[in-house]
């Protein structure tokens, strides 16, 4: 027998022992030898009592048994390990406290005596789990505060270690998820940490893959399938989050509430998020940082070949890009458009938008060189 089934039995048999008892309460019988006395009396109410309440029971025993189950599972999937530790050991402190002041309450006078020890049974568990939840670092902090000391040979984390297993989580943005890098980041292994996409990002994706400018439903599409293909991975683990901070309207402000919460990372591209999320002492990784901070290194004077695709700004100018994507500015290099040139750089500049290098053909080099 099924479990369901068996659930569904169970509440049967519950809801019909309800129908007995309402049937016997409203006919008066007290027990079943005056049932048999009075049964063609009695009997025509208790019996479709008990029916009435089999039938109910049956028809609400998935509402009261299988489906608040899984709503419960499905939400304790988002939840990270650490809350249901911290819930937990709260739950298990306030039920001890009210267990130790249910006697001395119960001998308060009624109804004090009566009511108080369930009241109090209530209000500790709930006061014990919300301070634990909201003070689960500090908490979690106080009970580690020795391990850094040990040495590494007895086992225990550094504090390098333990600086990058902080975050037990990342948060990913709809602008990073749109961008597709961080799939190919994921599928490298530098990511240690589990992704996390909060609800309100994927109905966010949702939404723009279902506009009516073929741009931004292109965009979501896209989102959408690095989603997939970060599911399909196997590099890295990715969960869905139902939490949505009611403390805040706007994607960004829930993804730095949440980030605030769950003490974990905020992967994103946009600036701004950036910088607001810096400013709350949020943990921030952008794609475009990681880009430029893994582009190669070149210094002046090193020689490079390059090819002049486009005109620069200034007069004379050309611009070609190195594989990585770093612009290369070629003074008087204009001449040398869509080809091939040996170059010498002379320059770099490190901007907002990225590194920038300046460099000159080497054949004018070597002919400075001859004039000195």
């Amino acid at each position: 027998m099924r479990w369901d089934r068996f659930l569904r039995v169970v509440v049967m048999l519950i809801t019909a022992w309800l129908g007995w008892e309402a049937g016997r309460t409203i006919t008066g019988v007290a027990s079943l030898d005056e049932l048999r006395l009075t049964f063609a009396t009695s009997a025509r109410i208790i019996i479709p009592s008990i029916l009435a309440g089999a039938v109910i029971g049956y028809v609400i025993a998935p509402w009261v048994t299988v489906r608040p189950a899984r709503a419960l599972r499905s939400s304790l999937r988002g939840v990270p390990t650490i809350q249901l530790l911290a819930g937990t050991g709260g739950l298990a402190v306030g039920l001890m406290i009210a267990a130790l002041l249910a006697y001395p309450l119960s001998l308060l006078p009624n109804p004090f005596g009566t009511i108080l020890p369930f009241v109090g049974v209530i209000l500790f568990g709930y006061l014990a789990v919300t301070m634990m939840l909201l003070r689960q670092k500090e908490i979690f902090s106080f009970f580690n505060i020795d391990r850094g000391d040990q040495d590494e040979d007895d086992g225990t984390e550094t504090t390098a270690q333990k600086r990058l297993s902080q975050h037990s989580m990342m948060l990913l943005d709809t602008s990073v998820i749109i961008d597709g890098r961080i799939a190919d980041v994921a599928e490298t292994g530098f990511l240690w940490s589990t992704l996390a996409v909060p609800r309100f990002v994927l109905n966010e994706l949702q939404y723009i893959a279902d506009s009516s400018e073929t741009l931004r439903r292109n965009r979501g599409r896209r989102g959408l399938e690095m989603l997939d293909r970060l599911q399909q991975s196997t590099a890295v683990e990715i969960v869905f989050l139902d939490q949505d901070p009611a403390d805040a309207k706007q994607v960004d402000d829930k993804l730095i509430s949440l980030g605030m919460e769950l003490n974990a990372a905020v992967v994103t591209n946009d600036y701004n998020l950036n910088r607001v999320a810096r400013l709350q002492g949020v943990t921030v990784l952008n794609i475009n940082e990681l880009a430029n901070a893994v582009k190669s290194v070149v210094l002046p004077g090193e020689e490079m070949e390059i090819r002049v695709i486009q005109e620069g700004k200034e007069i004379n100018q050309g611009v070609g890009y190195l594989e990585d994507g770093t612009m290369v500015v070629v003074e008087n290099g204009r001449r040398f458009l869509n080809d091939l040139v040996n170059v010498q750089v002379t320059k770099v500049l490190q901007t907002n938008a990225g590194r920038l290098i300046f460099a000159s053909p080497e054949i004018e080099q070597r002919a400075r060189v001859g004039q000195r």
